[in-house]
């Protein structure tokens, strides 16, 4: 039954996923605005002056793509809530390889190009990601206590 909170919460797992390929993740600008890094889904772009380097990120579209396309699978997974839960549990390793990503591109690579004393911006990128990965959480929790309740049915009968 499509009516159930775990596919509200599964739906939002697509959007955020959808948002943090189609939104900047992080930026950080110098003081003088001279030097800017930007990370998004397909890009890691730092800019001085005129010149721009870029570096290709386009791996954390496609993780968040395959993730956008497990967690869409599992909604109309409904009559099987193992398996929904077990898309569940894979999307959360997917989800924690790509934040895992993420911190590694702004801690590692970023952050260093200048300033590293100043902190950058989390945009909405970022945010979209953590609000996938809470909803996800909160799937697996609610297709577990389904098969719970179903369970507790049958022993009943």
């Amino acid at each position: 039954m499509l009516q159930r909170i775990q596919t509200l919460f599964l739906a939002i797992v697509v959007v955020g996923m959808v948002g943090m390929i189609s939104l900047p993740i992080w930026e950080k600008i110098a003081v003088d605005a001279n030097q800017s890094v930007q990370l998004t889904a397909l890009r890691l772009t730092h800019t001085a002056g005129n010149s721009s380097m870029i570096t290709p990120t386009w791996y954390l579209a496609l993780l968040g793509a395959l993730i956008a396309g497990v967690a869409l699978f599992a909604i109309f997974q409904y009559k099987n809530r193992l398996l929904q839960s077990g898309l569940c549990a894979v999307n959360s390793i997917l989800m924690t390889i790509i934040m895992g990503l993420v911190m590694y591109f702004i801690f590692g690579k970023a952050k260093k190009l200048f300033d590293v004393s100043a902190s950058g911006d989390f945009s909405f990128g970022f945010y979209s990601l953590i609000v996938a990965m809470l909803a996800n959480v909160l799937a697996n929790r609610f297709i577990r206590r389904d098969e719970k309740f179903v369970r507790s049915q049958e022993r009943m009968r």
